[in-house]
C-alpha cells in the first residue's frame, strides 16, 4: 500500500549577506513570522529545512521584518492584500 502522506525535506535558501535576521512563514507554519528563522552560512546565504507534506505550500520571507516573495521560486500565487506569495510544490 503507498504512503498517500509521503512528506519531503524541502531546503529553502535566501541570498542577502547584509540581512540581519531572515524568517519564513506560510501555509505550513500558520503564517507565523517568528517560527522559522534561518540560519546564515559562511557565503551569505540563509536557509532552513522543513519537512512538508505532498501538495502546493504558499510562504513568503520576512527579512528585517519586511515580507517579500522568494526571488529563486519560479511559482506565485496572488494573496489577499494584492501581491503575491512564493508556492512550492512537494
Amino acid at each position: 500500500m503507498a504512503n498517500r502522506e509521503a512528506k519531503k525535506r524541502i531546503t529553502f535558501k535566501f541570498a542577502d549577506s547584509g540581512a540581519n535576521e531572515v524568517y519564513i512563514a506560510g501555509s505550513f507554519n500558520s503564517w507565523d513570522p517568528g517560527i522559522r528563522p534561518l540560519k546564515k552560512d559562511a557565503k551569505g546565504t540563509w536557509k532552513t529545512t522543513i519537512t512538508l507534506p505532498q501538495g502546493a505550500h504558499q510562504y513568503l520571507f520576512i527579512v528585517d521584518g519586511q515580507w517579500i516573495e522568494d526571488p529563486a521560486s519560479p511559482h506565485r500565487e496572488m494573496n489577499e492584500f494584492g501581491s503575491f506569495n512564493s508556492v512550492v510544490v512537494v
